[in-house]
């Protein structure tokens, strides 16, 4: 075949294989657009999935009437005119190919009013082929109404799913970029039937229930408040990691209000969360990160779901340390504190955490029975005083694994383990961060661990830390490390297995922060090998200790490994366990 220039219709039936992908791809262009128009209230309607009807109507600023036209042509857009104003986009559209791209594989027909027009005019493109706008009845907006989607496309078609399938992706489009704009009125119908019914979100309460109706009351019941400034602005919810789910369905990322999939920030809240969730678990989370428009370029994908950063780096690790500081905040008994909007008005505030639990000094030299002693018993305090206190005071030991307490909910039950685990954990981080090295202890023979060569280099690249954790590390050949020395409470461990996991955290992992996290393994290992085990007896006062000590260390609603520390069984889950008041 001779080189040809292709046609009109056949560029644009290309480039809607990059913008429209389905019918969600269809409303998310649609409710962008109307956003972009100032709209306060946005309704979609859907039928059987999208492939028969997509119409999104909004009471927006309207097209003027000499505009119109020019909407349904390739690159032709409000939104930017200067290459100035494409590394500075602040709107959500700015490319210009979503209506035209419609035209070309559906039935297209818009409707639009200004507010300074005498009535609306009506555009119908099929084919790729616009009609004469002609006048129509329309109150102030725009209404966009997309028919029998890929029509035309046959191939196109084939890879489209079933119907609740297709309206499910909708739904999730819709709820995603309801959450972007609170103060956005959106209502959802599938086949005249009302799905989503979203009034406005004008304050904290009700941009909370907001939040609860797409992630469910639970997830509100069970999340943190983000609202960090420092450069960049990050706000919104966390969920508490006793929270989390089997799959990701409950992550959100915007990025100045757009809704995003970036593996940077998604990497960014998995380290966020690297020591307080258990293994193959998922946080929820509702994130918007403010930063300035010139500094992240939102012209990276075709369907504008991924952004690049001028600084990303930076980002990252500012994104994660926001998220590790909030999570810092679920000690043991700690409650939910009110979330805020994406709103500049939201309440904004600085975090500066201290770690303030009881220690005894050179716990790095101490066995892992003799750390009991860390448990540090304060006299003199009354039970009607310790009982209002979140753990409340302690009354048994139960299998020498289990703490039992009485606070003014009911009965309170801790995995004494766990919870000395976390607070020996948090201890010698803030030790590591004051005092510097533990005790190292030489080995009689050198242990080899295997790795790939690239592995290994990136585990040296880290060599200061480990050195300061008690490691001494050096390459014994291609492919072989030699470990020397480790910290003295690691003696006769698994060393091979630990320094394995840790390149594998090394790998996954990005920016300066992985250097954190691989001393942070140790530290956990050190802890958990330190920590009263099964069958120790303690006294009461050693159980009130340890309870007054989780209530002081953060994170320890959690152990190291994710797993909860306590829970708590009120009066009425007691009464109803012995059918009390029946």
């Amino acid at each position: 075949m001779p080189i040809q220039l292709l046609s009109a219709t056949l560029i644009d039936q290309i480039a809607a294989g990059e913008v429209i992908e389905r019918p969600a791809s269809v409303v998310k262009e649609l409710i962008e657009n109307a956003l972009d128009a100032g709209a306060r209230r946005i309704e979609v309607d859907i039928e059987k999935g999208g492939l028969e009807l997509v119409r999104v109507r909004d009471d927006g600023a309207g097209i003027a009437a000499a505009e119109l036209p020019l909407a349904v042509q390739r690159h032709a857009t409000s939104k930017i005119a200067t290459l100035e104003d494409l590394e500075a986009v602040s709107s959500l559209g700015f490319r210009g190919e979503a209506l035209p791209s419609m035209g070309s594989v559906a039935r297209l027909r818009i409707c639009s009013r200004s507010a300074e027009a005498p009535h609306a005019l009506e555009l119908k493109v099929e084919g790729g082929t616009a009609s004469a706008p002609q006048p129509a009845a329309h109150p102030k907006g725009t209404t966009v109404e997309v028919r029998d989607l890929f029509y035309n496309v046959p191939a196109r078609r084939k890879f489209v799913r079933t119907e609740p399938t297709e309206f499910g992706h909708i739904a999730r489009t819709v709820e995603r970029l309801a959450l972007a704009a609170p103060a956005v009125a959106f209502r959802l119908r599938h086949n005249g039937r009302q799905v989503l019914d979203l009034p406005a979100a004008l304050d904290d309460g009700e941009r909370d229930a907001r939040v609860a109706r797409v992630l469910g009351a639970e997830f509100l019941a069970n999340c943190l408040r983000v609202d960090e400034i420092g450069g960049l602005h990050l706000s919104g919810w966390v969920g508490l990691p006793t929270a989390s789910k089997a799959n990701t369905d409950g992550q959100f990322w915007y990025v100045n209000g757009r809704p995003v999939r970036d593996r940077l920030l998604s990497s960014a809240a998995r380290l966020g969360y690297r020591d307080v969730l258990y293994h193959g678990r998922f946080p929820s989370y509702v994130l918007n990160l403010q930063v300035d428009a010139g500094l992240v370029d939102v012209n990276a994908h075709p369907a504008k779901l991924e952004v690049r950063f001028r600084s990303s780096r930076a980002v990252h690790d500012f994104a994660f340390r926001a998220i590790e500081r909030a999570l810092a905040t679920s000690s043991a008994g700690a409650r939910r504190s009110s979330a805020p909007a994406f709103a500049d008005e939201a309440p904004r505030h600085t975090h500066a955490f201290s770690f303030d639990a009881p220690a005894a000094p050179n716990l790095w030299a101490r066995s892992s029975f003799a750390a009991v002693e860390a448990l540090q018993v304060q006299e003199g305090a009354r039970a009607e005083e310790i009982i209002e206190r979140p753990l409340g005071n302690a009354i048994a030991q139960l299998h020498g694994l289990f703490v039992l307490a009485q606070n003014r909910f009911g009965l309170v039950l801790v995995d004494m383990h766990a919870a000395h685990e976390r607070v020996l954990y948090e201890s010698f981080k803030a030790q590591r961060a004051n005092q510097g090295a533990p005790a190292s202890q030489r080995l009689l023979e050198p242990v080899a661990v295997t790795a790939a060569e690239h592995e290994i280099d990136t585990l040296l690249a880290a060599n200061e830390d480990f050195t300061r954790l008690g490691f001494e590390l050096e390459r014994l050949a291609p492919g072989q490390l030699a470990v020397r020395a480790v910290p003295a409470m690691l003696a006769g461990a698994d060393v091979p297995a630990l320094l394995r996991a840790v390149l594998a955290d090394l790998a996954s992992e990005q920016g300066a922060h992985h250097l954190d996290g691989a001393a942070d393994r140790v530290l956990g290992t050190l802890a958990c090998r330190s920590a009263i085990h099964a069958h120790r007896r303690l006294t009461l006062p050693e159980m009130d200790a340890l309870l007054r000590q989780m209530e002081n260390t953060e994170r320890s609603a959690q152990c190291n490994h994710g797993r909860p520390t306590w829970t708590q069984l009120s009066l009425a889950e007691l009464d109803r366990l012995f059918l009390r008041g029946r």
